[in-house]
């Protein structure tokens, strides 16, 4: 007999429901803390072998840990595309896990690869960096609306550079009253210890991506440095569970949209489910490969399609073709080659 867990986990409690491949419910629902995992364990063995479905969120990577082994798989489904639950009128922690477990013996979740510690811890580290440069880029602009108060403004990124502080301190400093001058040099060393907390994560990612063959490959490409190179490993690896490039393409949400009316393709859009960091590093990766690398293919695409459509949706499509070279890359083992 088929038997299928459904765990509607929390911050500090999980509620879990079993049920056969019969449609009954012979465990549940019971609510459990989590600092009670042993209780948690002990119930799915009582009922083992069995399924266990959780929800991706903050909970699911100690559940994972915990309960993973020969008589228990656990499937981690993905929030975004559980429509069932999230439309849902009528919700309860109990209903929730039922509900899972229901889905999963009709075979309706839709899976997320769970990540093992190595390569979270991994996920971890380029994250804390990307999280550091936008509370950066926050702080930063606290300065400009500052300076668009009194009538002045800065180019982008100016603001980070000795430069610009000075033009700060010698424009700026005459129009601005006590509370903004002090705003300002707050800010400026919020700005400075960022930087400082920046450089040092860049040291430990340099030193983590060399020990990578697969980052040390991804570097080759002109556009990917030793942070873009470890957040695509983290994301993708192992590169064998996108079979085909345009399976990469679609989970990083670069594949075009057809619109409801069926009429035209939407290429703004983000797709639900897609991986947005991933998304994000192709694109950045993409205009960084165009700008120092002219002679490449893909500037040259860029550069066609950028006069065929516009920026945004070229940026998009060569982004879409840098993630069929890292496929390809990551698959046959092959540095970048212009050929």
């Amino acid at each position: 007999m088929r038997k299928v867990a459904g765990l509607d986990a929390h911050s500090t409690y999980v509620v879990v429901t079993i049920v056969s491949n019969a449609g009954e419910v012979i465990a549940g629902p019971k609510r459990i803390a989590n600092d009670d995992a042993d209780r948690l364990k002990g119930l799915l063995e009582q009922h083992a072998p069995l399924e266990v479905v959780v929800e991706a969120s903050g909970s699911w990577p100690w559940i994972f840990d915990r309960l993973e082994g020969p008589n228990v798989h656990v499937v981690i489904a993905h929030p975004k595309r559980l429509r069932a639950i999230a439309e849902s009128n009528y919700k309860t922690d109990a209903i929730d896990a039922e509900l899972l477990a229901r889905m999963r013996l009709v075979n309706l979740i839709p899976e997320v690869y769970p990540k093992p510690l190595g390569q979270r811890e991994l996920a971890t580290l380029v994250r804390h960096r990307a999280r550091l440069v936008r509370q950066r880029t926050g702080t930063a602009g606290r300065i400009h609306a500052e300076l668009h108060s009194v009538g002045l403004s800065l180019r982008r990124g100016e603001l980070l550079t000795k430069a610009g502080r000075q033009w700060v301190h010698t424009e700026a400093w005459p129009l601005f009253g006590p509370e903004q001058r002090l705003l300002t040099k707050t800010h400026e060393r919020l700005v400075d210890l960022l930087n400082e907390m920046i450089r040092e994560l860049d040291r430990r990612i340099e030193r983590t991506g060399s020990e990578i063959p697969a980052v040390q490959l991804l570097e080759t490409v002109p556009g990917i440095g030793p942070y873009r190179a470890l957040l695509i490993v983290s994301e993708t690896h192992p590169i064998d569970r996108f079979e085909h490039p345009k399976h990469l393409v679609s989970y990083a949400g670069l594949a075009p949209r057809s619109s409801r009316s069926g009429k035209s393709v939407r290429y703004g859009s983000i797709p639900a489910g897609a991986n947005r960091w991933l998304r994000n590093v192709f694109v950045q990766a993409a205009l960084t490969h165009c700008r120092t690398a002219p002679d490449s293919p893909l500037t040259t695409y860029y550069t066609e399609q950028k006069e065929r459509v516009g920026w945004r949706v070229a940026r998009i499509a060569t982004a879409r073709k840098l993630a069929r070279v890292v496929h390809a890359m990551l698959r046959t083992g092959e540095v970048w080659s212009h050929a």
